[in-house]
C-alpha cells in the first residue's frame, strides 16, 4: 500500500444553512482505534440526518467528528489493533458515525460489509444506512418472517424501498403507503403488493381488505405523530399492537424506526419504538449496528 498522506479533503459545515455552507477543508488524517479500520472513501450516501446537520438541527455527539456522512464504501487503507475481519486493499461499505464527506473515514470492524460483487462502490456506498436499518428493524427486532405481511409507511422513502426490496428477497408480503399515485407506481415496481395512497385512502381499512381482515404482522412505521394512533386503535392489524420485542401473538410487532412525536396521543401507553442505526455504537451481542433515534421534523 502505498504511504498514506498526513492531510486530507473533508466537506465541512460552514455554518447551519443550505448546500452552500459546505465546503471543502484540509483537515488532518484520521487513525484507526482499536477495531477500526481506516476506509480511502470512494464514495459516500446522502441521508436525512446530512441534510438536518448541515441545517443546524442535528449535532454529532459528544466525541464524534463534525465532518457529515454516515454511509460510504471505498477501500480499507490501515487497520487498528485487534482488526481481524478486514485487511489492507479489501473493499468496503460501512455505516459510520461520521465522516463519510471526506476523503478517508474511520469504520468500525464490525460496521462493515465486503462490497458484493458486480455492485460499485458508489452503489454500495447507498445500502448501510438503509439495509442495515431495515434488516435491525423488521428482521431483528421483528422478526419478519416468509409468508407474513409487512405494512411499511412511507413506502417511497429510502427506508420504504429498502424495505420492500428486503421483505420480497425473504418471501414476505408487502403492503406499502405512499402520498401519491406515482409514488404508488414505483412501490409496486420494487415488488410491493399493495401500495395505497395515504391521501386519498384509509390504509387501516386498505390493510385489512388485503389480508382478509387479518392485519400486517410487523408494522415498520418512520412518520410517528398521528400514525401511532391509528396503529394502536383496534382493529388496525390483527385487532390491536403489543411491545415491540413481545414473540408470536395474536397482534402485531409495531416497529417505529422513528421516535414519537412529543404530541403522540398516547403518551401513557407502553410506546415501542426501534432506533434507527445512525450515531451510537452497541456494545457486546448488539455491537452489530449503530442506534439513535432520529426525531420527527416539519
Amino acid at each position: 500500500m502505498p504511504a498514506l498522506p498526513a492531510q486530507m479533503t473533508a466537506i465541512a459545515i460552514r455554518a447551519p444553512g443550505g448546500p452552500d455552507m459546505l465546503v471543502p477543508e484540509e483537515r488532518p488524517l484520521p487513525r484507526p482505534g482499536e477495531g477500526e479500520v481506516l476506509v480511502k472513501v470512494a464514495a459516500a450516501g446522502v441521508n436525512r440526518p446530512d441534510v438536518m446537520q448541515r441545517q443546524g438541527l442535528y449535532p454529532p455527539p459528544a466525541g464524534a467528528t463534525d465532518i457529515p456522512g454516515l454511509e460510504i464504501a471505498g477501500e480499507v487503507v490501515a487497520l487498528g489493533i485487534g482488526v481481524k475481519r478486514w485487511k489492507a486493499g479489501d473493499k468496503v461499505m460501512a455505516l459510520v458515525v461520521g465522516g463519510g464527506y471526506a476523503e478517508y473515514c474511520r469504520a468500525h470492524e464490525s460496521h462493515a460489509l465486503p462490497v458484493p460483487e458486480g455492485l460499485t462502490l458508489v452503489a454500495a456506498a447507498a445500502i448501510p444506512e438503509t439495509f442495515f436499518t431495515v434488516w435491525h428493524n423488521a428482521f431483528e427486532r421483528g422478526r419478519l418472517k416468509a409468508g407474513e405481511t409487512l405494512l411499511v409507511h412511507g413506502g417511497s422513502s429510502g427506508i420504504g424501498t429498502a424495505a420492500i426490496q428486503l421483505a420480497k428477497a425473504f418471501g414476505a408480503r408487502v403492503i406499502a403507503t405512499a402520498g401519491s399515485a406515482e409514488k404508488c407506481d414505483a412501490c409496486r415496481r420494487l415488488g410491493a403488493d399493495v401500495a395505497v395512497n395515504y391521501k386519498s385512502e384509509d390504509f387501516v381499512a386498505a390493510t385489512k381488505t388485503a389480508t382478509d381482515g387479518k392485519g400486517a404482522d410487523v408494522i415498520l412505521d418512520m412518520v410517528g405523530g398521528d400514525y401511532i394512533e391509528r396503529i394502536t386503535r383496534p382493529p388496525p392489524s390483527k385487532g390491536g399492537w403489543c411491545r415491540l420485542l413481545s414473540r408470536r401473538t395474536p397482534r402485531p410487532r409495531s416497529i417505529f424506526a422513528a421516535s414519537c412525536s412529543s404530541a403522540s396521543p398516547i403518551p401513557a401507553r407502553p410506546c415501542a419504538h426501534a432506533l434507527s442505526p445512525t450515531r451510537v455504537r452497541l456494545r457486546g451481542p448488539s455491537r452489530r449496528t449503530f442506534c439513535r433515534s432520529l426525531p420527527r421534523v416539519g
